[in-house]
């Protein structure tokens, strides 16, 4: 009975476009969710921790684990704000910044798999659909 809803149905299409998102961004020295971080600091260096909680929508540690995976891997750098020395903010390396490209080639390329057999009509109404569901 469970694998005969659409929520089985959905788990399994999310299950299996993870674990190619995984595949290909592993060459990148990324993993599944820090490209996620990163695209907010492609979009607005040196935000602050609680400002990466925010616009992400996950848990404190979640993020506080990510930093320290990605400054390791020298993509990022934490630094104190130069107004409030209690603030930190997360700048992107030169290496972080040059993954741009590279993410955003392999999100498009993903994107369009995923959509592969559909009608132009039938992308459109699957990314409606897709935006307009509850999360």
């Amino acid at each position: 009975m469970l694998d005969e809803t659409l929520t089985y149905a959905l788990i399994k299409v999310v299950k299996s476009h993870r674990n190619q998102m995984a595949a290909a961004l592993l060459p990148l020295g990324l993993h599944v969710g820090q490209e996620l971080l990163l695209n907010q600091l492609w979009r607005e260096d040196g935000l602050t921790q609680a400002e990466l909680i925010t616009r992400l929508g996950v848990e404190p540690p979640t993020v506080t684990k990510t930093l320290q995976r990605l400054e390791r891997a020298g993509f990022v750098r934490r630094s104190p704000d130069s107004d409030r020395s209690r603030l930190i903010r997360v700048h992107l390396t030169e290496t972080g910044s040059a993954l741009r490209g590279p993410v955003e080639e392999i999100w498009l390329r993903t994107d369009e798999e995923l959509q592969a057999g559909f009608s132009p009509d039938e992308r459109e109404l699957l990314a409606r659909l897709v935006r307009t569901m509850p999360r």
